[in-house]
């Protein structure tokens, strides 16, 4: 087999179709994935010229570059990093190739486009979600449209799926009857091939291999967190966190946070709730004694003056608007008696 034309390991089931996805829609993908790789093993598959839409599950080892999927493309890959989630929780790692096409003279025009999305943090970076789409078309040079970028028919598989996650992570899923041989197995260790099988490419066998060792690895974690967590630590004086429930019992726990409480409510509402018992030595003094009593008398006789002044001048403007309305009225009368007089004398003569 050719080292070039090695098969990943791939989520079984299929994923649908999708013209176009989003960022959200691939880190919701990834996620499900995270979970579904826990209890479903991933089969040992090529990919080769997936159809527009198609949408992968892969899982592909860090140290492993993305297999050869049967087409070409005209530009390099592009990535670029995009944060999702809280902040500083999760940062999803997206690569586009662009201007793809099927060499040997399937296709003149160059459209086909591969986004591949993966957690870089937040989630094991060996899942990958790859998604195949079309995009503008540009011509494709005449000195690689016949050049083919793999062999074919392509080799037979007969590898048994594998979880790549979960407790069960590294372990082969044997179909029900088959078990694996006893004694001779493949090189690197792990469990041995069951009759028949093909021996993997020196890339394959790698991949597997890394695959072992970040297993080993996790449980290492694993295990040394567990016996971190076994040590008991010195619990704060003042710390009110989840761990207090780890070193104590519940009933001391909840009395000595009671009389802490109790006594920080205490010295809030002690003054407010009963006031100052200490009765006041000096004698009580009369509410106005804050006032000077000459001052205030002179005030008001000021005022009072101000009053009077204010009447005897509102008084006389009524006096004068009298005897100005008497005068104008008096006039008037006499100005009537005169016309009348001149009048009469008029018909006299």
């Amino acid at each position: 087999m050719s080292t070039t034309e090695t098969p990943c390991l791939r989520y079984p089931e299929s994923l649908g179709m999708q013209r176009e996805i989003s960022i959200e829609f691939a880190v919701n993908m990834l996620t499900r994935g995270i979970n579904m790789a826990q209890t479903v093993p991933f089969s040992w598959e090529y990919v080769d010229k997936p159809a527009d839409g198609a949408l992968l599950l892969l899982f592909i080892p860090l140290q492993n570059p993305y297999p050869n999927d049967g087409i070409r493309y005209l530009e390099a890959e592009a990535k670029y990093t995009v944060p999702v989630g809280p902040p500083n929780t999760r940062e999803l790692e997206v690569c586009e190739q662009k201007f793809g096409f099927l060499p040997g003279g399937q296709e003149t025009m160059a459209s086909r486009i591969r986004r591949r999305f993966r957690f870089i943090k937040g989630g094991p970076s060996q899942l990958v979600l790859v998604h195949y789409t079309r995009s503008q078309a540009i011509p494709i040079p005449a000195s690689i449209l016949n050049q083919a970028v793999r062999p074919y028919p392509l080799p037979m598989i007969n590898q048994p799926p594998v979880f790549v996650l979960g407790e069960k992570a590294g372990q082969k899923a044997f179909p029900p009857g088959a078990a694996p041989m006893h004694g001779g197995g493949p090189p690197g260790g792990g469990q041995p091939m069951p009759p028949g099988m093909m021996p993997f490419s020196p890339q394959a066998m790698v991949a597997q291999q890394n695959a072992n060792m970040e297993l080993i690895e996790r449980r290492r974690e694993r295990e040394q967190r567990a016996r971190e967590a076994a040590v008991p630590r010195p619990r704060a004086e003042d710390d009110d966190s989840a761990d207090e429930s780890e070193q104590i019992s519940t009933r001391t726990l909840a009395t000595t946070r009671y009389r802490r409480n109790h006594e920080l409510m205490s010295e809030v509402f002690m003054y407010a709730a009963f006031g100052d018992k200490v009765k006041s030595e000096s004698p009580s003094k009369a509410p106005y004694s804050i006032f000077d009593k000459t001052e205030l008398e002179s005030k008001i006789s000021k005022v009072q003056s101000e009053l009077s002044m204010l009447q005897q001048k509102a008084a006389d403007r009524d006096a004068a608007k009298t005897r100005a309305t008497v005068e104008l009225m008096r006039n008037n009368s006499n100005f009537t008696l005169d016309n009348s007089s001149s009048e009469d004398s008029m018909v006299v003569s």
